[in-house]
């Protein structure tokens, strides 16, 4: 679902003439917000089967995380490859809440591989 999203903007911008291969088309800004929207949408999903004392906020904040996590890739520009950009975004946002929750594997690897993803998919 989330790589079809993307996949159906980069459509769009190639059917307009506007882009060759990529999403140089789509606006970094609009990007970061629909990348942060889902991931932070496909995030909370992974936590409903979970038990936690507070879920309610435990969703939030990990809304919030993936969210930032999805808009700063979009938004940020580095001399790097987009994956390589997305993991270190990922890395970055994901690390305090791995240490707050004292669950670093599952964090850090969410951070990390939705991170790659949509580094991947970003405009350059």
């Amino acid at each position: 679902m989330v790589i079809g999203c993307f996949a159906r903007m980069s459509f769009w911008a190639r059917s307009k003439g506007r882009a060759s291969s990529n999403l140089t088309a789509v606006n970094p800004l609009l990007f970061g917000i629909l990348a942060g929207l889902i991931f932070g949408a496909v995030d909370v999903a992974l936590m409903i089967p979970m038990q936690h004392p507070n879920k309610g906020t435990a969703m939030l904040g990990a809304f919030f995380s993936r969210f930032a996590i999805g808009f700063l890739i979009g938004v940020t520009r580095m001399p790097i490859p987009g994956r390589l950009r997305g993991v270190i975004v990922g890395l970055l946002i994901s690390i305090p809440d791995a240490i707050v929750t004292k669950a670093y594997i599952p964090v850090l690897a969410t951070g990390i591989i939705g991170g790659a993803i949509i580094g991947a998919l970003a405009p350059k």
